[in-house]
């Protein structure tokens, strides 16, 4: 199991970005968060099998509210703690 941060910009906030990242993650098993930044971007650290999180992100991506991102980072950080399930953070 691997977790992931990644940060997506473009016009990622207002259109209903986190919430259909929590609806599609329900048909993945991931655990995670997601959440807006003050600087205009989504955060989202989720956890999983790489694979599962290839396959999570690609699908996002698919999505059609990934067609308002307009640049993505992503980094490996420690494993989340005290997480179940996947949920919005404000």
């Amino acid at each position: 199991m691997i977790a992931r941060q990644y940060l997506f910009e473009g016009r990622v906030q207002g259109v209903g970005f986190r919430y259909a990242t929590k609806h599609l993650a329900k048909g993945f098993d991931v655990l995670g968060w997601v959440r807006n930044c003050d600087d205009g971007r989504v955060e989202l650290q989720v956890m999983g099998e790489e694979e599962e999180l290839d396959d999570f992100i690609r699908e996002l991506h698919d999505s059609p509210i990934g067609r308002h991102v307009q640049e993505q980072t992503m980094r490996r950080v420690p494993l989340l703690e005290e997480v179940s399930g996947f949920t919005i953070r404000e």
